[in-house]
């Protein structure tokens, strides 16, 4: 049982080392809902995220014989941190094992903070296979990145700091991936704010919840494919699921290109870097803010995002949100056409960052050429009005 004693328990363990993470305003979504609009900032945590919460208090509570065994994670990246550094201030050993793409700077984070790291699978549940394996073989404790009572009071501290931030928060959004900490905020705000509604949100290709829901026990997805893989888990965890269930809380999607705009306006906006997984709330509050009653809460679980991925991002957010467009030109195969096509561009304010010139496709008339070009416009009206201007050109031109 995760009740109130659990609860206060939970917070008092962790005062000492957890920051108490601010939940600062976002006017450009307030704008949108209609009413106040927070981002509760878990980006800025220990570690990057709110998983160092759940560890280090689901460790904290292992027994002396227990902790001497050592303790044995599976992790893409922000629970391994989060155990590597909790096992670190506890004076415990710590394993970890990642799926083979983790991405680098997880890695490397999770061993520069004391943990033993080793490679199985390709997803967190099948790293997920070989942790519980390796607590088997050695005596390890596997510290669960989710479906355990300890580690789901640790992230109940993020619901209580909101309640005690925002008490007169209406509805809380939470990033979902196994549950632990859509359960947890969900426990640490009822507990003060008993009124207020919990919304979990999942990536479309990684969503777990909404068919486990509705069949009424958590199902398995036999695969996923998201740039949110901190919320990529196969399964929903036993102990999260019934929590969730229980409440009735309900569970939307958000596809990568929603999440990558979201990750991007988060960025520029409110100057904050968050990582895909942890972006997936706003991204389903900008799809649709009517759907929000404010004020409004939105967690942003984490933020170590790889530059090199980021990069992608960056790119993707820019085209979803119509300011970053590749346009596709037939042209005269003869001196001066592309310098003309170039030109007329500038006149209509759109900035040119590639261009691939091509002759030599045999769907081409002999005497035409196809040019691509990625190019930076202002926004979706600005894009439509230089595809306009281009045909009333007399060119070919498509738009993507």
């Amino acid at each position: 049982m995760i009740d109130a004693e659990a609860l206060a328990a939970a917070e008092a363990r962790l005062a000492p080392v957890v920051f108490r993470t601010p939940a600062v305003p976002a006017r450009w979504l307030s704008e949108r809902v209609g009413g106040p609009v927070y981002l509760k900032c878990e980006n800025l945590q220990r570690t990057g995220s709110f998983k160092f919460r759940g560890a280090y208090n689901r460790i904290a509570g292992l027994s002396a014989q227990q902790r001497a065994q050592g303790v044995v994670a599976a992790s893409a990246g922000n629970h391994a941190q989060g155990v590597a550094l909790a096992s670190s201030l506890l004076g415990v050993h710590a394993t970890v094992f990642m799926p083979e793409g983790a991405t680098l700077p997880k890695i490397e984070a999770t061993i520069a903070y004391g943990a033993d790291v080793r490679f199985s699978g390709a997803t967190v549940d099948e790293a997920l296979v070989a942790a519980t394996d390796f607590a088997a073989a050695t005596g390890a404790e596997l510290i669960h990145p989710f479906d355990h009572a300890d580690v789901i009071a640790g992230q109940a501290t993020v619901g209580l700091e909101i309640a005690q931030q925002h008490p007169d928060a209406r509805t809380v959004v939470v990033c979902t991936g196994g549950g632990g900490l859509l359960a947890g905020v969900r426990l640490g705000v009822a507990a003060t704010v008993p009124g207020v509604r919990v919304v979990g949100v999942q990536a479309v290709q990684a969503a777990s919840y909404p068919p486990s829901l509705r069949a009424g026990h958590p199902l398995p997805l036999l695969q996923m494919n998201t740039m949110a893989d901190g919320i990529a888990v196969a399964r929903p965890g036993d102990l999260p699921f019934s929590i969730i269930a229980q409440a009735g809380i309900e569970v939307l999607t958000v596809d990568d290109e929603q999440i990558a705009r979201a990750v991007v306006m988060c960025l520029e906006r409110s100057k904050l870097l968050v990582e895909p997984s942890g972006a997936a709330g706003i991204a389903a509050v900008l799809a649709d803010p009517a759907a929000f009653g404010p004020p409004v809460v939105i967690t942003l679980s984490g933020g170590n995002v790889d530059p090199l991925l980021l990069l992608r991002i960056v790119q993707r957010g820019l085209v979803a949100a119509g300011r970053y467009v590749v346009i596709a030109a037939r042209i005269p195969d003869r001196p001066g056409a592309l310098e003309h096509l170039l030109a007329r561009i500038a006149s209509m304010k759109g900035n040119v960052v590639t261009v691939s010139h091509n002759r030599t496709d045999p769907r081409l008339h002999v005497d035409e050429c196809a040019v691509v070009l990625e190019v930076e416009v202002k926004g979706v009206e600005h894009a439509d009005e230089l595809a306009g201007a281009l045909r009333a050109d007399g060119l070919s031109v498509t738009v993507g």
